[in-house]
């Protein structure tokens, strides 16, 4: 069976995927979910940009496996998945981006700036990530409680980071140009990765797939695992993964 690997969003960490690594693994498949570079033990990288992310994504992968993987994205997983399969094609076999886009607003934009200050602010008038994630985990639809656990161990340099990295990514070109089986997965209430905005970043890749799961914010992996599994599941046999 194919390996996967897990990429979390922006409050994540490989702890983000508890509910998807030992399941998939009971079923044979060699599963990882990774800590992004300033993540977990993972070391940080500078400077912290798409290059050098995907770089360390790409030597995780060489080191993991003699084979291309799946690539599983949640939020900013998403982003650093398309970002890898740019620089890194012959390492991806396919790919599942889940609550995510195809690109960030341009850092000019007055979006960019709101979500930077909201995101950052808090950091600079001195809460901590616990304090952060108490008021931003609700936002997204969820009331995990271990969500807020885990984003509460992100690191505040790499949270700082990781929010300016998100404002660089822009694959929206790119998406005609996959060629590996992709699917796509939405949440029907998720306000941060809105599924009109996945309808359109489906209908640009070539034979990608697409699930809506209803009742379902941002945080689907954890929200609804049972959901989020078979949606994944019948994915790799389709496709023989």
């Amino acid at each position: 069976m194919t390996p996967l690997v897990f990429l979390h969003g922006l409050g994540g960490g490989h702890h983000a995927w508890e509910e998807q690594v030992p399941y998939f693994g009971k079923l044979g498949y060699p599963s990882h979910a990774w800590d992004q570079p300033g993540y977990g033990h993972s070391q940080i990288v500078e400077p912290y940009d798409l290059e050098h992310i995907s770089a360390s994504l790409a030597r995780l992968i060489q080191g993991l496996s003699n084979e291309p993987v799946v690539l599983i994205g949640h939020s900013m997983g998403g982003l650093i998945a398309q970002e890898a399969y740019v620089r890194h094609p012959q390492l991806i076999k396919a790919m599942a981006l889940c609550f995510t886009s195809p690109a960030f607003a341009g850092s000019s934009s007055d979006f960019t700036k709101q979500f930077i200050a909201a995101r950052v602010a808090p950091l600079d008038q001195g809460k901590t990530m616990a304090q952060i994630a108490a008021q931003l985990i609700p936002t997204m639809g969820s009331n995990s409680m271990r969500a807020e656990q885990i984003m509460a161990n992100v690191p505040p340099e790499t949270y700082r980071k990781a929010v300016h990295l998100l404002t660089t990514f822009d694959r929206r070109k790119e998406l005609a140009n996959i060629k590996v089986p992709t699917l796509l997965i939405a949440g029907a209430d998720d306000k941060t990765a809105p599924p009109s905005v996945m309808e359109k970043m489906w209908q640009k890749i070539p034979a990608a797939e697409y699930v809506l799961l209803d009742h379902c914010a941002h945080l689907g992996p954890m929200d609804q695992p049972e959901a989020f599994n078979a949606a994944l599941l019948s994915f790799l046999k389709n496709h023989g993964l």
